[in-house]
């Protein structure tokens, strides 16, 4: 069964780079003990978060169509959210964090398709199937949290990484992988911890990525809602994990009232998180977010704006007063007093207006770079942008003209005036030159060999953001992770497992004859005597037949297993309180 990318209208509107990203989910590579880990946990889940979690979660299972006994396919899932105005498609593990949140902005979850071995049933690092569709879809069904969490990827996809950002989110990949796969080297492991602990000793300021994916972290992936002494949970992290979910109510976890202080709080995506964030209720969520975002460069533009995507060292946009959009990757930028009056871009540039390019200004007629003076001309009270006719005329800021306009900070443009683009409001947005010289005191910014110089008219810059204006502007493909997620391996003792789960599956399934039981029992004993998930199935389907001495067998040696795998008696135990209603056994 193939979850093709058709199978919601919202995927379709899906821009290019987006979709690179979009992996189809083979449903037959689940195997037998894949869905029996995933009706554990949500067996679990259910049981005990009808008691703990918001009741937006029982709610929204029902309604994304999650089911208990099986992995669920994404084209089932797409149908029935399509009914709720979202969609899922299905990724290889971590995708990059501004992709990831621009899924959001469409209303697109993101899935990682694969699950979590048997050996870490309780939690792992590496996103999984579990994690994303049991943890995040259920509480997307409450509209309230839904609009928060797609204005969160609207904001949070505009957020400026810092150049380490990236080498944070490879190192985390990489770690999530290797811990999830089986049999991997443990000085590989601590080779991975090492590179992921230098790096966030060595972050510096931390850019307004990580701290937006702070903010993420402490609300969508580990949230509590209500209050400090009666917390639910909601957190997709604390709702897909059977371990943590437990651990969070406990007094071993601080519980802090959540504010925008949450934005410095770090994480580390191996270990039990020692505190957590309550919010009062959903509303709340939005307003911090609202808060954190009026102190982005994407709200407060300016000179810090221009100079945190220098630092970023990636493709970014800058919007001016006058609407015109600016995006590549700034290279520099010349200040007085405080505010910027030339910016340079190196390399492919486009211009844009309400995030489409302006025809003619797109990467091939900028494609080595674009600068341009900000702000005003010098001794003028009155800025090209809010000129007259009358102004303009006045000026000789007309076509044909040769002109020479000094704006502040001792920026000189002259050349002769080929033509000017105006915006909607009718205000001037760009003026072309032919045989123009731009100076800054003896350095020269441009010169006439270089051909025609357009000038972009901005009196300030009100936005900075990451990405482009039109993501149509630039081939944002091929910038998918290398490293891929590690399937587990294929071996005969294996194989022969997963034939038993099968059976075992089949019989509670299809109604077959549990008369089998005895015969799977006994292979399971003899051949593989320390895998516990099947014979606790196996008590499941004994409970209500008539064989009691082959039930009495299978809860001795799950008591056996207890004391040789001290480490999983615990799941032993949780797992047959399901079946016998919290009976002794």
């Amino acid at each position: 069964m193939h979850s093709t990318i058709e199978t919601n209208p919202l995927l379709e509107k899906l821009p290019k780079h987006l979709k690179q990203f979009i992996k189809p989910q083979d449903y037959g590579d689940y195997t037998p003990i894949n869905q029996a880990v995933w009706r554990y946990v949500m067996r679990k889940n259910v049981d005990y978060l009808s008691k703990v979690a918001h009741h937006s979660y029982l709610d929204g299972l029902k309604k994304t169509g999650i089911e208990i006994d099986s992995i669920p396919s994404m084209y089932g899932m797409n149908r029935i959210l399509t009914e709720i105005g979202w969609a899922a498609v299905a990724v290889d593990g971590f995708i990059p964090p501004n992709a990831f949140m621009e899924f959001q902005a469409y209303n697109v979850l993101v899935i990682a398709s694969d699950i979590r071995q048997l050996e870490h049933i309780e939690y792992t690092p590496a996103p999984d199937i579990i994690h994303e569709g049991a943890g995040h879809a259920p509480i997307i069904a409450n509209p309230e949290y839904a609009e928060y969490l797609r204005r969160f990827g609207e904001i949070g996809c505009k957020a400026i990484s810092s150049h380490k950002d990236y080498q944070m989110y490879e190192a985390i990949r990489l770690l999530s992988i290797l811990k999830e796969a089986e049999d991997t080297p443990q000085e590989k492991i601590a080779e991975a911890e090492k590179a992921v602990a230098d790096l966030q000793n060595n972050m510096g300021e931390l850019s307004e990525m990580a701290q937006i994916r702070n903010l993420h972290w402490w609300t969508v992936e580990y949230g509590l809602i209500g209050t400090i002494e009666n917390p639910k949970i909601y957190g997709a992290g604390l709702l897909s994990s059977i371990g943590e979910s437990a651990h969070c109510m406990t007094d071993n976890v601080k519980k802090i009232p959540y504010d925008i202080s949450a934005a410095n709080q770090n994480f580390d995506i191996t270990q039990l998180q020692p505190q957590l964030y309550v919010t009062p209720n959903f509303s709340h969520l939005s307003l911090i977010l609202e808060e954190f975002a009026n102190k982005m460069a994407l709200r407060t533009g300016g000179l810090s704006g221009i100079e945190k995507l220098i630092q970023s060292n990636a493709l970014g946009t800058i919007e001016l007063s006058t609407g015109l959009q600016i995006s590549g990757v700034f290279t520099n930028v010349i200040e007085e007093e405080g505010k910027p009056v030339y910016i340079q871009t190196t390399g492919k540039t486009a211009l844009s207006y309400r995030e489409k390019e302006l025809v003619g200004h797109g990467t091939l007629t900028h494609s080595h770079g674009f600068g341009s003076p900000i702000g005003k001309l010098k001794g003028f009270n009155l800025a090209i942008e809010d000129m007259s006719p009358k102004d303009l005329q006045a000026y000789s800021i007309v076509e044909n003209e040769t002109v020479k306009l000094e704006f502040e900070g001792n920026i000189i443009v002259e050349g002769e005036i080929i033509t000017g683009s105006r915006n909607l409001h009718g205000e001037i947005i760009l003026i072309s030159f032919r045989n123009c010289t731009v100076t800054h005191g003896n350095t020269i910014l441009f010169q006439p060999e270089w051909g025609n110089y357009d000038m972009a008219i901005g009196k300030k810059v009100v936005s900075a953001f990451s990405g482009p204006a039109d993501v149509n502007s630039f081939d944002l493909i091929n910038i998918v992770p290398t490293i891929k997620t590690i399937k587990a391996k294929h071996t005969d003792e294996r194989d022969d497992l997963e034939i038993l789960y099968s059976t075992v599956r089949n019989i509670r399934n299809n109604k077959d004859s549990k008369s089998e039981l005895q015969s799977v029992f006994e292979k399971l004993k003899n051949n593989h005597p320390y895998d516990w998930l099947l014979a606790v199935e196996i008590a499941e389907l004994l409970k209500d037949s008539d064989q009691k001495e082959l039930l009495q067998e299978v809860l001795n040696h799950l008591g056996q297993l207890k004391i040789q795998r001290p480490e999983v008696a615990h799941l032993i135990s949780g797992g047959l309180e399901l079946i016998f209603d919290k009976e002794t056994v």
